[in-house]
């Protein structure tokens, strides 16, 4: 079985999301529960709470969060993390952030170029061993904006025991779609060059180079694969359509270091809502990338398509959106069961982030459907 991975403007315009409303549809049992699990410093906005009160369905259990002019002023879950244990969702709760994680493998791409150990513009060749003549005009640039041409349906399920050495060798040996550089064709396999660019320029494993680099300077102790020595019931549950329990995402089968290759470094980091507001924080700041670092990542560099009048283009591991007269930095992930959306809103510093463990209710609901009414929902309020 093959989890697809959502972006917005991937497939056209997946659009912006958003989600909570902690205890919409509840019952009495259900609201004791869920305060019976209540943990401080998890701050409410009433405008934003109500809101997602009128558009969340019942059913799905996942965490909003919205942060303004660099204060979190919302994080607040609605549902269950866990419904079998009547663990109530959380600010603090574990999820997988799905293709979110793109972001993470792009900002450790653009680190190491400022630390001179390479250039986004180099040949995948000077990293990954002899490649095919098609091949190699393939820089990183290319990996990074979906550009390269590589075909994600070379690959395998996202939880095939595969190697490194063997995601490569798959990649290469592939057909490509289009030239290197002419056509956009969005890529899970392509980040997972990047991630074992990152491994092979750093000497290090993947998820300790975004460790040390990325997640410790900007505060963010809970995000990674296997390091962070999380409680399994903080971990959420994911659902299918039906509300029925697919297990929390690293107990399905992975390495000892995190996922296989064919996940790895395109999805499959676990994180928080309060660890992603951090990371919108670093984003704000310059501790952990430059300016010229940022306004590489953030630069729409492909177009892709528009719908309902926003342009969308892609930068690098992000998604940049034309929206109006504003622009929005943003990247979704989805998977068969969860959805999740983590917005950005840089000049009015607004962070809008959601995440759900359900993602479809059995045609009732869709959050996916939901996601600009959503997003653009919260990012008012938070902003007013």
């Amino acid at each position: 079985m093959r989890r697809s991975h959502y972006v917005w403007g991937i497939g056209m315009v997946a659009v912006l999301l958003a989600v909570a409303g902690a205890f919409s549809g509840c019952g009495d049992d259900e609201r004791a529960a869920l305060r019976a699990h209540e943990r401080p410093a998890e701050p409410v906005d009433l405008s934003i709470q109500e809101f997602l009160r009128a558009k969340i369905p019942n059913g799905p259990g996942g965490t909003v969060a919205a942060a303004h002019d660099g204060t979190l002023v919302h994080c607040r879950g609605f549902g269950f993390a866990d419904r079998e244990r009547r663990i109530p969702a959380r600010c603090d709760t574990v999820y997988d952030v799905m293709s979110m994680t793109k972001q993470f493998t792009a900002a450790a791409i653009v680190k190491l170029e400022m630390q001179g150990r390479l250039r986004v513009s180099d040949p995948i060749s000077e990293y990954v061993g002899p490649v095919p003549a098609d091949k190699r005009g393939i820089t990183l640039h290319h990996l990074l904006t979906h550009t390269s041409g590589l075909d994600d349906e070379q690959g395998g399920d996202d939880y095939e025991p595969i190697s490194r050495d063997g995601m490569l060798k798959v990649a290469l040996r592939s057909k490509l779609q289009s030239e290197p550089g002419t056509e956009f064709h969005y890529s899970n396999l392509g980040f997972s060059v990047l991630a074992a660019v990152v491994e092979k320029v750093s000497g290090v494993g993947y998820e300790r180079y975004l460790a040390t680099n990325l997640f410790a300077p900007a505060g963010m102790t809970q995000t990674g694969y296997v390091l962070p020595r999380w409680k399994r019931d903080d971990i959420a549950v994911e659902y299918d359509e039906h509300g029925r329990s697919q297990g929390r995402p690293n107990e399905h089968p992975w390495a000892s270091d995190g996922p296989y290759w064919y996940l790895r470094g395109n999805g499959g980091v676990l994180s928080t809502p309060r660890d992603m507001f951090r990371w919108h924080r670093a984003l704000e700041g310059t501790g952990v990338l430059s300016d010229d670092a940022k306004r590489k990542m953030f630069k729409p560099h492909v177009y892709v398509g528009e719908r309902d009048g926003l342009k969308a283009y892609y930068g690098y591991g992000w998604g940049v959106v034309h929206a109006g007269a504003r622009w929005l930095v943003e990247h979704d992930g989805g998977n068969d069961w969860s959805f999740g959306e983590f917005a950005r809103f840089p000049d009015q510093r607004v962070m809008v982030f959601w995440i759900s463990n359900q993602a479809r209710g059995e045609g009732r609901w869709n959050l996916d459907e939901q996601n600009a009414e959503l997003t653009f929902g919260i990012e008012s309020r938070a902003r007013d």
